[in-house]
């Protein structure tokens, strides 16, 4: 099936999942997913799966809070998946208690384990990796180093949105992983000495920004130059794009931070076997290629390829650190960034 018609009528499927607030279990046959991802980019998924098993998938959209919302139902709750982005978010699903292990072998074949729990109760689905978008006209190199950004040399130069953003939360967690508290505190310091403003507004906002001439360098996730590029409702991000060049970030050697989207299982699943098949499913090539050309993430399962446009940017070399290991070291990351007081910009 091609993508554009796994992506037909995605309007109308969101509208008719958009009423579904049941607080029952479903029927035979059915399997009901919470989750953050938004409509366009995760329910073409769901008919291709619905398509080609037979089984419904009730979607109920919504933010964060769907994690404590699961947790609150209890026993009745009628999720049987949560379909969330960031690893910090999956593991405090975990924490939480609202998660039991999933057990599959072809799970477990199709995602590596480093994106994987330990004790199976979260499962990567898709990646993005936290990139420097540089200025095309203004940075002569094409190659950098997160350590880099701390140089004096870029002072006034970078721009990003908040530091306590998810997306940078996990980056500065994982800097502290290789690096140690002390030296990553000393580092953020000096990201924080060399931006151009305060912190402020979205990874496209730092495009513009480049555009713009008010920096050279942002940090940015990947998926988002892809979605600039192909934005034909509003052109002007396709020029921010065209303005931009991605440089993959090294961690001494490391590779570039990455970031997933996951799932998982519901503690009190009332169809727990359609969840899983479910979950195979979305790991499977068929789905990993529809995923990835459909929202400019890298796939998870070895073996199938980014999209044509992903792969124009460079060969990414993900950092193989486990993300347990990075999602352990968020709260300290957020802790962090407020001891150095990033997010009042430059002159603090």
């Amino acid at each position: 099936m091609s993508v554009r018609h796994a992506w037909a009528g995605t309007s109308a499927a969101i509208a008719a999942c958009a009423m579904w607030a049941s607080a029952s279990p479903a029927a035979a046959d059915e399997v009901n997913v919470y989750t953050t991802r938004e409509p366009g980019l995760i329910q073409p998924l769901f008919d291709v799966f619905t398509e080609e098993t037979g089984i419904k998938v009730n979607v109920l959209f919504g933010k964060d809070e769907l994690v404590e919302r699961i947790q609150a139902e209890g026993a009745n709750s009628p999720a049987d998946l949560l379909v969330t982005v960031d690893v910090g978010t999956l593991k405090r699903a975990k924490d939480l208690g609202i998660t039991q292990p999933v057990e599959s072998e072809t799970i477990e074949a199709n995602i590596p384990e480093q994106y994987r729990d330990a004790d199976g109760n979260w499962i990567g689905l898709s990646q993005r990796a936290r990139i420097v978008y540089a200025s095309k006209d203004r940075v002569e190199q094409d190659t950098i180093t997160y350590a880099e950004l701390a140089d004096p040399k870029w002072r006034g130069k970078i721009c990003t949105r908040t530091g306590q953003h998810p997306y940078n939360i996990g980056l500065f967690a994982s800097q502290i992983v290789h690096q140690g508290s002390e030296k990553a505190k000393e580092w953020l310091a000096g990201v924080r000495d060399n931006l151009a403003t305060k912190p402020t507004g979205n990874d496209r906002a730092q495009a513009k920004a480049i555009y713009a001439g008010e920096c050279d360098l942002a940090l940015g996730n990947t998926y988002y130059m892809g979605l600039m590029q192909t934005n034909e409702q509003e052109p002007e991000q396709q020029e921010w794009a065209k303005s931009l060049k991605v440089l993959f970030p090294d961690s001494d050697g490391a590779g570039t931070h990455v970031n997933i989207s996951g799932a998982v299982l519901a503690k009190n699943a009332p169809n727990k076997e359609e969840a899983i098949q479910l979950l195979e499913f979305l790991t499977s090539d068929e789905a990993q290629h529809l995923y990835a050309e459909a929202n400019f993430e890298y796939p998870l399962k070895p073996g199938v390829e980014p999209s044509e446009i992903v792969s124009s940017w460079g060969e990414l070399k993900a950092d193989t650190l486990p993300l347990s290991d990075v999602a352990e070291k968020r709260a300290e990351a957020s802790e962090m960034v407020d001891e150095v007081n990033f997010d009042a910009g430059p002159s603090s």
